[in-house]
């Protein structure tokens, strides 16, 4: 850990999105994945969040602290605001005439419940950009149904690639279906705003669920079911169209993972292990081939791998310019030379841990590049500042504490 850079929260500079408010009224991990993104380039997010709860990402901790929240609220601003009750709900449209974006994760409908639905808020502010978060989308049968990403990743036919045949399909031990909705919310939230900046200024709903992102990163499976009219089984760390691959323990007890993907690369992989005959091998000639008797290829491989260690392996790979890599757990990643040469990791100080290891911003822009100004907030940490604005003194945003209305 200590070959990380440690850093000091950057002062606020120029930032491409820094004209860009953003009012976050979602939970959990897909809003703020979104946000999280906007923020590192310097949009105003504005997390509304329930008085005297707050998000409930803010609850997922380890050793009595929310690291999640730490990382993903970086940049951001807290305000404590209950919008289902009428002074609350005033506030809030207040806030949205002068905002660019809105963001929720509601039960669809819920909005309208509260008489905030996409309505009465482009009513209140017609260039609005309403990014609305759900399980399975604003539409359909099941619109009403809760819809946790666990859930989407079991539906969408990702648990059932993912794993060993001979075991149950695996889950991913990450918010994998709420990180890849965020990811393409942010897209379509900047490409909403272009079409304000360039169209007259016409704001617009994103029904971003879950379900949809998650299967589209999973390619062209229903394309090769067509094709073939079988489903692949599981296949662990190999693949059902490249060979070989796969993750091989070492003499060292460690893993080294591999792709040789290209017909170049197979080439190059059977030289380097010693195996030159296995270019010519009709079994082995072409990746069709390869892949159809991958059975008999992989253990050829991983046999290699077994009578070395891993760091020799590494030394043996890179020499002959084939794709073979260390499998690190977290500890080594933090050690990784790569990581801390190109600061994917920095250290920032922190209240709690002394010191917070965080990833840096993920995208790198050559004018504009994105900062981490600030640490996350707490619980309405910045009640004053924002609901100033909206020109309330001190004494009247108190009392509105006191009401459960902040």
């Amino acid at each position: 850990m200590d070959d990380l850079h440690r850093r000091d929260y950057a002062p606020d500079a120029p930032a491409p999105l820094d004209a860009v408010r953003v009012l976050d009224l979602s939970r959990l991990v897909a809003g703020n994945a979104l946000t999280h993104v906007l923020a590192d380039f310097g949009a105003e997010v504005i997390k509304v969040e329930r008085p005297g709860h707050g998000d409930d990402l803010r609850n997922w901790r380890v050793e009595g602290i929310s690291a999640f929240w730490k990382v993903y609220a970086r940049n951001k601003k807290s305000i404590t605001l209950n919008p289902r009750s009428p002074k609350g709900r005033a506030l809030l449209l207040r806030l949205v005439e002068s905002a660019q974006v809105l963001v929720e994760n509601f039960l669809p409908g819920t909005l309208e419940k509260w008489g905030l639905g996409p309505d009465v808020l482009l009513l209140q502010n017609p260039a609005l950009v309403i990014v609305r978060i759900s399980g399975w989308g604003q539409t359909g049968p099941e619109r009403e149904q809760p819809g946790f990403g666990s859930l989407v990743e079991a539906r969408t036919g990702f648990a059932a690639m993912n794993g060993f045949p001979d075991r149950p399909p695996v889950l991913p031990p990450l918010a994998l279906a709420d990180m890849v909705a965020g990811l393409y919310g942010g897209m379509a939230t900047l490409t909403a705003l272009r079409e304000v900046e360039v169209r007259g200024g016409q704001g617009q709903v994103i029904d971003l669920p879950l379900f949809d992102p998650m299967l589209a990163i999973l390619g062209p499976q229903a394309a090769e079911y067509q094709l073939t009219g079988q489903v692949p089984a599981r296949a662990g760390s190999r693949s059902a169209t490249t060979a070989p691959r796969n993750t091989y323990r070492t003499k060292d007890g460690r893993y080294v993972a591999l792709s040789a993907s290209m017909q170049s690369m197979a080439e190059r992989l059977f030289k380097t292990i010693g195996r030159k005959d296995l270019i010519t091998d009709r079994r082995f000639l072409t990746n069709a081939d390869r892949v159809r008797n991958n059975d008999i290829l992989d253990p050829i491989v991983a046999e290699f791998m077994a009578r070395h260690d891993q760091s020799e392996l590494l030394e043996i790979f890179q020499a002959a310019g084939v794709t073979v890599g260390a499998v690190h757990d977290t500890a080594g990643m933090i050690a990784d030379d790569m990581v801390r040469e190109r600061e994917v990791m920095l250290r920032f100080p922190d209240e709690e841990m002394g010191e917070l290891p965080m990833h840096n911003v993920a995208a790198h822009l050559s004018n504009t590049p994105g900062q981490i100004r600030r640490p996350a907030p707490e619980l309405g940490q910045h009640n004053i500042e924002i609901f100033g604005t909206l020109g309330l003194d001190p004494g009247e945003i108190a009392a509105l504490v006191k009401e459960d209305v902040i």
